[in-house]
């Protein structure tokens, strides 16, 4: 047997290694090919696929890329140093290797789908759309092809078409579990919750260990009030989180948690899942600079509770040792708001169409000093930009309410109240405790004149009216049970709750009928502009909170507006929120100190009408003097910490815990 004869043997016995997951043989077989023939592409090639399917990507990216320069014209090695290039997030050169592997190989559709993926990780989703349309031209049966068309084209905001899409796969493909899911994910954005489940249902039906498919399922049922399995299937998630086997969005987590360890290990697994394989880039070097550039990044500089809290504050910085910048990855909505927030910054930069690292490369650009993400793992977060480390000081604020468990977010924004001292190890940021509260209010926000009769409102005029105005999904069985108890204790009062979506509309009325309850107490409240929601609360007697994930926002609107919030904090951020709020307006009366004392209280002020008046008449006064809506003051406490962590960072020390100063 010659050379060629033994060395194609030793090749075959690679391979059938490799079929077999004889992982370890497979490399070593070809390890020793290689070191026999120094220039065999094909065993530099089967070299670097056994050690891709170890996870060891660095390493096969070499013999990947030695492959292609033994035999230039192997378009199976172009294509696998694509991947390579892709799973470690280099993605512009995965697009020339995938690029080379189809002027090699034209109707090649591994290459490209892959350079979809690479075009759709750089946000170029119109360019990874054309190219899942080019690979559905040749082979337009490929199931894996139409479920990536789908993401991408729900990537752009294009629903349906996502959802035919997915469609057209699992007629292909009935079994496959991950176009169930992505269409789940789909429908749930559209708030079809009960399509969802089904999706989510039938994916872990399919393949049980699935991942992420538990955590999704859990949103639905909480979206849509579907509580049936709801108890069970959150022990179990907690369950998976702990043991590592569940891949949770952490706001899903923030809604049935109140453990804040536990929240730090859901976002540590999300993040080092979401961003596998990266090693963190050192920060640009900090400035000895008078005036500070800030960049505010966000995915709701749009008609959103965030923007609606924030835009007084970006308007009142200091231009003297501030200037602002905002970055923008969500939509353009068009709207008033969206206007005033390009007045409002210094300069205002639309990112949607760049990638992470071409955003982070243009803040470096720009010196930016101080990075503040206002997304987090909210809606349209890209928590990848922050992971390139563009800023010298980075900082979570306001639009996630917890730690986002990285190690490239160097502080998060707080208050006492909201995170006690001996919760701090639960944060992977170091922790700014501003005075009062860390929540920013807008003190300019316009609630209309006219105020809607309570007839209008579908509201009985004589009756006490509880309210929340809490998304559905922040509701809990324990918490809606408390809720009936009242109704059941004050005659002829009624819930007003905001109209979510039509299913979960109907499950509360059902669940109200089980617990002994007329449905037609519960009265719903339908979207509309914020200044008409603002003037409609006044019509309400008393704000009711949820727990384990407090109302935020819309404690702030309830008290802005004059309506008394009796909460309940639990142990996490999340669920501490309308406490810090009630404290920095001077209603600390108004915080229960367990659900128990949560129910008495509120009973308590719907059969006291006098005590309740003077609750509101408190409020009434506070409202213009209170810390909660001083937005100057806060605007003064929350640049004294920016400064502070420019001084640590000019001084060269590590990122530390501190609490700004209270400045009159």
């Amino acid at each position: 047997m010659g050379n060629s004869e033994r060395q194609q043997k030793r090749l075959t016995a690679g391979w059938q290694a490799l079929a077999a997951g004889d992982l370890r043989a497979a490399e070593e077989t070809a390890r020793d090919a290689l070191r026999r023939s120094p220039g065999d592409a094909n065993a530099a090639m089967l070299l670097g696929v056994a050690l891709a399917q170890q996870s060891r990507q660095q390493e096969a990216l070499s013999f990947f890329a030695q492959a292609v320069r033994l035999n230039p014209r192997f378009a199976e090695a172009h294509l696998n140093l694509g991947n390579a290039l892709y799973e470690s997030g280099r993605c512009e050169e995965a697009i020339a290797a995938f690029r080379s592997t189809i002027a090699l190989r034209p109707d090649f559709i591994p290459a490209h789908n892959g350079l979809g993926n690479a075009y759709r990780a750089l946000s170029r989703l119109d360019a990874a759309v054309g190219c899942y349309r080019d690979a559905l031209r040749i082979a337009p049966h490929d199931a894996e092809v139409h479920c990536n068309l789908g993401i991408a084209l729900a990537d752009l905001g294009r629903q349906e078409e996502a959802i035919a899409s997915y469609r057209t796969a699992l007629s292909l493909a009935p079994d496959f579990a991950n176009a169930h899911y992505n269409l789940g994910i789909t429908l749930q954005e559209l708030k079809w919750h009960d399509e969802a489940i089904a999706c989510f249902e039938k994916t872990l039906a399919i393949e049980p260990g699935h991942r992420e498919a538990l955590g999704a399922l859990v949103m639905s049922e909480l979206g849509d009030c579907r509580w049936e399995k709801i108890e069970a299937h959150t022990v179990d998630l907690s369950r998976q989180v702990r043991e590592g086997r569940a891949i949770v969005e952490p706001f899903t987590f923030l809604l049935v948690s109140d453990d804040p360890a536990e929240q730090k290990l859901c976002a540590e697994r999300y993040i080092a899942n979401a961003l596998p394989a990266r090693a963190t880039p050192p920060g640009p070097r900090t400035r000895d600079s008078r005036t500070l550039r800030l960049a505010y990044l966000s995915g709701d500089f749009r008609n959103h509770a965030v923007a609606q809290l924030t835009a007084g504050l970006f308007e009142r910085h200091d231009r003297s040792r501030f200037e602002v910048i905002g970055v923008s990855f969500g939509p353009d909505d068009g709207s008033e708001m969206r206007a005033r927030l390009k007045r409002g910054f210094d300069r205002f930069i639309d990112v949607r169409t760049q990638s992470d690292a071409e955003v982070a490369a243009m803040l470096r650009d720009l010196g930016v000093d101080i990075a503040v993400d206002m997304s987090g793992y909210m809606n349209l977060a890209r928590p990848g930009i922050m992971a390139l480390r563009p800023a010298p000081i980075q900082v979570n604020f306001l639009g996630y309410p917890g730690t986002l468990g990285s190690d490239f977010m160097d502080y998060i924004v707080v208050d006492d109240f909201l995170v006690p001292g001996e919760r701090a190890h639960c944060y992977a940021e170091k922790l700014v405790y501003l005075p009062d509260s860390y929540l920013v209010n807008d003190s300019g926000r316009v609630i209309a004149d006219a105020t809607p009769s309570r007839a209008e409102l579908g509201l009985p005029e004589d009756a006490f009216v509880f309210c929340c105005f809490n998304l559905s999904a922040k509701i809990t069985p324990a918490v809606f049970s408390l809720w009936m108890r009242l109704l059941g204790r004050v005659p002829g009062s009624v819930l007003w709750l905001l109209e979510d979506n039509a299913g979960a509309r109907r499950n509360l009325e059902n669940e109200a009928r089980a617990r002994g309850v007329d449905a037609g107490r519960l009265v719903f409240a339908p979207r509309m502009k914020t200044e008409l929601h603002l003037a409609r609360q006044r019509r309400g007697d008393l704000f009711l909170d949820t727990l384990p994930y407090n109302a935020h926002t819309t404690a702030s609107d309830a008290l802005w507006a004059g309506l008394p919030v009796v909460s309940c904090p639990g142990s996490s951020f999340a669920g501490r929120v309308a406490g810090s709020l009630l404290r920095a307006v001077g209603l600390p009366e108004l915080i229960a100190a367990d659900l128990q004392a949560y129910e008495a209280l509120a009973l308590r002020l719907a059969r006291n009408p006098g005590e309740l008046a003077a609750l509101r008449a408190k409020l009434a006064r506070n409202r213009s003097s209170a810390p909660l809506f001083d937005t100057d003051r806060f605007r003064r406490h929350i640049e004294a910490a920016y400064t502070t962590m420019h001084q640590i960072a000019l001084a060269g020390e590590k990122p530390r815990s501190f609490a700004a100063a209270p400045i009159a």
